[in-house]
C-alpha cells in the first residue's frame, strides 16, 4: 500500500456566490473548494502550475467521487481537508471532505489526478520535487 500524505487543511467562509438560491452552498461548487485544496498542496510544496504549463505540462482530473452529506450554508467557516496518495509517477489520489462551522462533514470524495504534456496528451512522470514528497 502507498503511503497517504495529510495536506495542509484550507479554510474559508462560504459567501453568497458559493450558494444557490435556500443559501446552502451549490452542490458543484464543492469540486470548486476541492480543486482550490489541491492547488494550495501544489503551492505549499513550491510545484508552481504555471511553470508547468509554459513547459506544456500538467495536471488532469481522471476521476471524480463525491458524496453530499450535508449542506454547508451562507456565513458557514468551511475546512477542506486532504490526503493524497501517488498511485504512480504520474498519477495520484485526494482524498477529500468538507468540514462546516459545526464540525460536521458536509462532503467526502476522491479526486484522481493524472500529470500529462499538454502536446502529446500522455502521461508524464511528476516532477522531481513532487516525487520527493511522496519518498
Amino acid at each position: 500500500m502507498n503511503e497517504v500524505i495529510k495536506c495542509e487543511d484550507l479554510e474559508f467562509t462560504v459567501y453568497v456566490e458559493d450558494t444557490d438560491f435556500q443559501g446552502f452552498v451549490y452542490y458543484a461548487n464543492y469540486l470548486k473548494f476541492f480543486e482550490r485544496a489541491r492547488s494550495q498542496f501544489l503551492d505549499n510544496n513550491h510545484i508552481s502550475q504555471k511553470k508547468l504549463k509554459e513547459l506544456n505540462l500538467t495536471f488532469i482530473v481522471k476521476e471524480v467521487h463525491i458524496e453530499y452529506l450535508r449542506a454547508a450554508e451562507l456565513g458557514d467557516q468551511i475546512i477542506v481537508q486532504s490526503r493524497v496518495e501517488k498511485i504512480s509517477d504520474a498519477r495520484m489520489v485526494f482524498y477529500q471532505s468538507v468540514i462546516n462551522s459545526s464540525n460536521n462533514k458536509c462532503v467526502r470524495g476522491s479526486v484522481e489526478v493524472c500529470f500529462i504534456d499538454l502536446v502529446t496528451k500522455k502521461p508524464q512522470k511528476f516532477p522531481d520535487d513532487l516525487l520527493l514528497i511522496f519518498e
